[in-house]
C-alpha cells in the first residue's frame, strides 16, 4: 500500500474511483457541476494551496482523498452560517473526497488515507478540521468518530441530489 500526491496523469483512476463509489450507492455523476474538481485537480485543489491524494494496491489506484486550506471560519459551538452554507464552527481545513474501491477496503487503506489529511493539516498548524459525510456512510462515521470526531451537526449537501449529511468536527 502507497499513499502519495495525485498528479493530473491520475484524473481518470480519481474519477474511476469516486464514480465507481457513487454508481454502487446509485448517486448521480455530475462532470460539468460537482465532480467538476476531479477532472482538474491541479485548479481545483494544487493551485489553491489544498491537496489530493491516491491510495495505490499492487501500483493501481483504489482509493482518493483530500484536504482543503481555509482561513478558520467564525467561533462558536457546532456549525455556523458562512457565505449562505452550514459549515463546521471554527474550522480551518477540510476532509474531502474519501473513497475506497469495495475490494479495497478493510485492509487499512482508508485510515491511512485519512491519516495523511491529519498529519498534513497538523504540519500546516490546522487546528479543527470539517468533515460532512453522507448519512448512510455509516462506517465512514465509525473511523471518523473511532479518532476522535465529534458530530456537531446537520446540513443538506450542495450536490445536486441534495443528500443529507452529518457534519463532524475534530480537533487537530
Amino acid at each position: 500500500m502507497q499513499i502519495r500526491l495525485a498528479t493530473r496523469a491520475d484524473e481518470p483512476a480519481i474519477q474511476h474511483v469516486i464514480r465507481t463509489c457513487y454508481e454502487i450507492l446509485d448517486w448521480g455523476w455530475f462532470p460539468d457541476g460537482y465532480h467538476a474538481d476531479l477532472y482538474d485537480i491541479q485548479e481545483h485543489y494544487f493551485d489553491r494551496g489544498n491537496h489530493f491524494y491516491v491510495g495505490e494496491v499492487d501500483g493501481e489506484v483504489v482509493g482518493t482523498v483530500a484536504v482543503d486550506f481555509m482561513p478558520a471560519l467564525p467561533d462558536g459551538e457546532g456549525t455556523t452560517m458562512h457565505d449562505g452554507v452550514i459549515r463546521v464552527a471554527n474550522a480551518d481545513c477540510s476532509l474531502e473526497r474519501l473513497y475506497v474501491l469495495p475490494e479495497a477496503r478493510g485492509k487499512g487503506l482508508g485510515i491511512a488515507l485519512w491519516q495523511v489529511t491529519i498529519d498534513v493539516a497538523r504540519e500546516r498548524g490546522c487546528q479543527v478540521m470539517e468533515i460532512w459525510s453522507d448519512k448512510i456512510l455509516e462506517d465512514a462515521h465509525r473511523l471518523y468518530e473511532k479518532r476522535g470526531a465529534i458530530r456537531v451537526g446537520e446540513r443538506l449537501c450542495h450536490d445536486p441530489s441534495q443528500s443529507p449529511e452529518w457534519g463532524m468536527a475534530l480537533k487537530l
